[in-house]
C-alpha cells in the first residue's frame, strides 16, 4: 500500500506537467477509495451478512415465543439440545458463518473465494443432512422456514461475492494501473512543434480569381505563357 501511494504521489507530479487533469482526478478518487477500511461494494456484502446472521436469529426467536415461551424452549432446544428437534443449531451455523465471513473479508480483507466456499458448503452440507434426518418438518411453519432461509442467505452470500466484489475490485485496481502507465505514455501522445511547412496563406478569393481569368482570355500572349 505505501508502494503504491509513493508511486501514484511521483505520478501526479509527472501528469500535472502534461497538462491530465481526468487522470489525476481518477488517481485522487481511487486512493481516497483505498483510504477506506474497506470498498463500497465489500462493505455491502458485509452488511448482507450481517443481516443474514439477525434475519435467523429473528425468526428463532419468533419460534421460541411460538412454540411455548423463549424460556422454556431455550431450556429444551439449548440446554438439553436434541439434533432430531431443536432449531439451535441453524441459528449456531448463522453465528459461525458470520464470524468466519466477517473475519476473512472485513478484517483480513482476503481477495479470494476460498473461504465463502467453504462457509457456504458447510451450510448446504448441514441444513440437506439436518432436513432428512431430522424431524423439523413436522414441527410446523418454521421447520421449513429456518433451514430455507438459511440456504438460501449462505448462497446469496456467495453469488455476492463472486460475481460483485471480486470483479468490482479488479475492475478498480486494474483500471488504477492503467491510469499510473499513462505517465509514460504521454510523451509519445504530446504533439510536436509545428514547423514552418505547417503555416499556410490562405487561398485567394473567389473574386480574384475571376478577374485572372478574365485578363487571361483578353490577352492572348498571358495565356500562352
Amino acid at each position: 500500500m505505501e508502494s503504491i501511494s509513493g508511486s501514484s504521489v511521483d505520478s501526479r507530479a509527472t501528469l500535472r506537467g502534461i497538462n491530465t487533469t481526468p487522470l489525476l482526478a481518477r488517481i485522487e478518487s481511487y486512493e481516497a477509495s483505498e483510504k477506506k477500511c474497506i470498498s463500497d461494494v465489500r462493505r455491502t456484502f458485509c452488511l448482507f451478512v450481517t443481516f443474514d446472521l439477525l434475519f435467523i436469529t429473528l425468526l428463532w426467536i419468533i419460534e421460541l415465543n411460538v412454540n411455548g415461551g423463549i424460556e422454556k424452549r431455550l431450556d429444551k432446544e439449548v440446554l438439553h439440545y436434541d439434533y432430531h428437534a431443536s432449531f439451535f443449531d441453524i441459528f449456531l451455523l448463522a453465528v459461525l458463518r458470520f464470524a468466519a465471513l466477517i473475519l476473512a473479508y472485513a478484517v483480513c480483507k482476503l481477495r479470494h473465494w476460498w473461504a465463502i466456499a467453504i462457509t457456504t458448503a458447510t451450510t448446504s452440507a448441514f441444513l440437506i443432512a439436518k432436513v432428512i434426518l431430522s424431524k423439523l418438518l413436522s414441527q410446523g411453519a418454521f421447520g421449513y422456514l429456518l433451514p430455507i432461509i438459511s440456504f438460501i442467505l449462505a448462497w446469496i452470500e456467495t453469488w455476492l461475492l463472486d460475481f460483485k466484489v471480486l470483479p468490482q475490485e479488479a475492475d478498480d485496481e486494474n483500471r488504477f494501473l492503467s491510469i499510473m502507465d499513462a505517465p509514460e505514455r504521454a510523451p509519445f501522445m504530446q504533439p510536436g512543434p509545428l514547423s514552418d511547412g505547417q503555416f499556410y496563406s490562405p487561398p485567394e478569393s473567389v473574386a480574384d480569381s475571376d478577374e485572372d481569368l478574365l485578363d487571361d482570355k483578353h490577352d492572348p500572349e498571358k495565356a500562352l505563357i
